[in-house]
């Protein structure tokens, strides 16, 4: 079923949103006001999510704020990962969540949070056992990055490639399993956190590795999944059948749905990372992809909103 609906990832990264068309995020602003309302106008109760940001920065909440934007969200997310790229320890934490609560009076979910294998197994699994002891418990949903290693012949999602160094290497590292399937240290460790920590897992058009990962997210006892569908693909020969397959392969788990991906031809620059020309065209995409798999009558994949987050919109009181 679908849990959520959040719009972009990280849109205060550059290598997800085009800062330099955009650098004070005036037409994230809008896109995401629009989506939001296209949203709500197609699904009366759905809980839609802010874009997880990384960095984990309180400026960029409070412009939000400042835009109206989180008035269309039931939740606000953040992506971490202290012992890979960000320039704060792990033991941080709990800090960083309540830079962010201290300014919203929404939800604060983690919705990537990992460690990689690069350097060593032993380190993926000792960070995982020490993010589950920061997290559990401060977070109403946490999702761990990622299930899968990126495979090698791939590319990782960012446009800096070359300015990276071995950090663009590390995003090849962050699955529970290595590239062909076998598991790592921390995979049975997981198992421990389940109950109480979702995974992150993307899927790439057509993805060969779809079926497996629903089987092994099984062994593991996974309820909370974080996936996308991307805009770019949806102008894809086939589209539709590749959403309906990953969909339906998903209906067991509670899917918190991210849309985002800007295609070349839709952009003002020709790349996934621009804005659009018109906010309103990804409005009707989101808009869509939930009226497909999150139908009102919740008979598509029978979803409705749980009653927890219902309950946390209420509270909430964000129409």
């Amino acid at each position: 079923m679908i849990e959520a609906a959040k719009i972009w990832n990280e849109p205060n990264n550059k290598s997800h949103w085009d800062i330099l068309i955009d650098p004070d995020w005036v037409k994230f602003a809008e896109l995401a006001v629009a989506a939001g309302k296209a949203i709500r106008a197609v699904h009366p109760v759905l809980p839609r999510v802010l874009g997880g940001i990384s960095p984990i920065d309180p400026s960029f909440m409070r412009n939000m704020q400042t835009r109206g934007v989180l008035e269309h969200f039931e939740a606000v997310a953040v992506h971490g990962f202290p012992l890979d790229w960000n320039l704060w320890q792990i033991d941080e934490w709990p800090n960083k969540l309540a830079e962010i609560k201290a300014i919203v009076s929404l939800p604060v979910w983690v919705t990537e949070v990992g460690v990689s294998s690069f350097g060593a197994e032993e380190v993926q699994a000792w960070g995982l056992k020490r993010t589950a002891e920061l997290l559990i418990g401060r977070a109403p949903r946490i999702h761990w990055y990622s299930l899968y290693d990126l495979p090698s012949t791939w590319e990782a999602t960012t446009r800096h490639k070359e300015a990276e160094g071995s950090s663009y290497y590390r995003h090849f590292h962050m699955g529970l399993l290595r590239e062909d399937g076998t598991p790592k240290a921390g995979l049975e460790l997981f198992a421990d956190y389940s109950h109480a920590m979702g995974l992150c897992q993307w899927f790439h058009f057509d993805d060969h590795r779809l079926h497996d990962a629903v089987r092994w997210m099984r062994r593991l006892g996974i309820r909370h999944l974080r996936t996308g569908l991307s805009w770019a693909d949806s102008f894809r020969p086939n589209a539709t059948d590749w959403f309906d397959r990953q969909m339906d392969a998903l209906a067991e788990f509670d899917v918190t749905l991210t849309f985002c991906f800007t295609p070349e031809h839709r952009g003002i620059a020709p790349h996934h990372t621009s804005p659009p020309l018109d906010p309103n065209e990804f409005a009707d995409f989101c808009a869509g992809m939930v009226e497909r798999y999150a139908a009102k009558t919740g008979l598509k994949t029978g979803l409705m909103a749980s009653p927890a987050l219902i309950e946390a919109r209420e509270q909430t009181c964000v129409p």
